[in-house]
């Protein structure tokens, strides 16, 4: 175990390391992190109508919420929640990058913000293009084309269907979590132009007398004119080069779908389970050293479940939704924190004889309950505790398995909804399958198997310490 140890603080550390202080994801960490408000909120929304309008059809066939007086009322302004939150969260996060990459660049965030924004919204597709396949008669046909050029609204009819133009148009699935892989890339190109015109001092400078707003403002309008106008470059020679495709669908294409295709693959669920543990282990936050994966990826899969269950309920999340998402990890191994630390918080009130082992346990288990495990892990402290390695690395390793296997046999509903963080185990699994009570047995049994893994060792660290007293005894 010190070969190991020695070993791993050698050469796996100082490289975690310097991936966790890389200041570029940081920004995208924090930046994700930046549009929680949006997220919760509209999670929160969606939740309460899941509660209110679909949960109780599980048990009452007849039910219809959108009839009842107040209940329709709720769930009709939740509607407008959503379209404010989750409907245009790819929006709120393209701000929130710019927004932190320009606190990174040392420029002005607010403006950084703006420009990244506007960088990533000028390459969507701005209208639609489509065809209704109908039989029309002589008259039929002349109506529509007499009525489209007199109003303008891009309709022209044939005998054989109707074509449909429509100009000044945004598809609202392209502003919802589907833009992050673009915002991502489009906003980082802007910004780096943006905050390297302002460092070659490329800017508008007012005199000192100009009230500091204005002359923020002045000094971003170069830097600012020039990103825009790369970008802007950039997409029409994309255009030209990719015609009828945006680059927005370009970039789901060849980035985000294999990207959130291998996510759902066994061993990637596996392989980021273990990376995370293991990094906490040397003390280093596991969860945000994988942020940039877990919320670009595996964060982005539930939100696009979220949109699926709004579009058709559970059916559609189950016909077309991603199995594994960033939720599925919290109900299925990481249950009062990463390590599933709540089974070793009750492992040590129960077990151990150590009186500080059982002390820490009994002071962490409030907090435990809620999810936040550092009382336990730096206060046991479990981080490089040897005799704690191989339950915290690999009792989330089975957790995760087992809960990975039940949802692909369709033994659960994949999670659906985002619940707060500190929502306590068993709930959170309830309401993140929008009430599927059988998420409660799995993630239930997933816990038990955690504790049973957790207390030969909790038994082992009683005796380590009944012989360091015999020993301490005897010189």
């Amino acid at each position: 175990m010190d070969k190991l140890t020695k070993w791993m603080e050698k050469h796996f550390i100082p490289i975690a390391a310097k991936i966790g202080n890389e200041k570029h994801l940081i920004a995208l960490r924090d930046a994700f992190i930046g549009t929680m408000p949006a997220v919760m909120a509209g999670s929160l929304a969606t939740m309460i109508n899941a509660l209110i309008r679909d949960l109780p059809t599980q048990f009452f066939p007849n039910y219809d919420g959108t009839t009842i007086p107040v209940i329709k009322e709720i769930i009709s302004v939740n509607g407008f929640m959503w379209n404010g939150s989750l409907a245009i969260v790819g929006l709120v996060f393209a701000f929130s990058w710019g927004y932190n990459l320009a606190k990174m660049y040392k420029v002005d965030a607010l403006a950084g913000g703006i420009v990244a924004l506007a960088a990533s919204f000028m390459g969507l597709a701005m209208n639609y293009k489509g065809n209704l396949a109908v039989s029309l008669p002589g008259k039929a046909v002349k109506a529509i084309n007499e009525a489209g050029v007199a109003a303008a609204n891009g309709f022209t009819a044939t005998g054989k269907g109707i074509d449909i133009t429509a100009g000044g148009w945004v598809e609202l699935g392209n502003l919802s979590a589907n833009f992050y892989f673009t915002a991502i890339i489009t906003g980082f190109v802007a910004l780096w132009i943006f905050a390297k015109l302002i460092h070659m001092n490329i800017v508008i400078k007012m005199p000192d007398s100009v009230p500091p707003a204005v002359s923020k403002a002045f000094v971003a309008i170069i830097p600012s004119v020039v990103a825009l106008y790369a970008l802007a470059i950039f997409y029409y020679v994309f255009s030209l080069l990719v015609p009828d495709q945006s680059f927005l669908v370009f970039i789901q294409k060849i980035i985000a779908e294999p990207l959130l295709g291998a996510s759902q693959g066994y061993w990637s669920v596996l392989l980021i389970t273990f990376l995370v543990q293991l990094l906490w282990f040397f003390g280093i936050h596991g969860t945000n050293v994988m942020a940039p994966i877990l919320e670009s990826v595996f964060t982005v899969a539930q939100l696009a479940n979220m949109g699926f269950y709004k579009a058709g309920g559970m059916a559609e999340v189950v016909d077309k939704g991603y199995m594994w998402v960033r939720g599925s990890f919290d109900i299925y191994a990481w249950f009062g924190g990463a390590g599933g630390t709540v089974m070793m918080i009750l492992a040590l009130v129960i077990f151990s004889k150590r009186q500080d082992y059982k002390t820490i346990g009994k002071l962490s288990l409030a907090p435990g309950i809620f999810n936040i495990n550092e009382p336990v892990m730096f206060g046991l402290p479990v981080v490089l505790n040897p005799i704690m390695v191989i339950p915290f690395v690999f009792g989330p390793l089975v957790s995760v398995s087992i809960g990975y296997f039940a949802t692909a046999a369709h033994l659960v509903n994949p999670v659906s909804q985002q619940v707060v963080w500190v929502t306590p185990p068993l709930i959170n699994a309830f309401l993140a399958t929008n009430g599927d009570w059988r998420a409660v047995v799995w993630s239930a049994i997933c816990m038990l198997v955690t504790f049973l893994i957790y207390v030969p060792f909790v038994l082992a660290a009683n005796r380590m310490a009944n012989k360091s007293v015999d020993i301490e005894d005897v010189n």
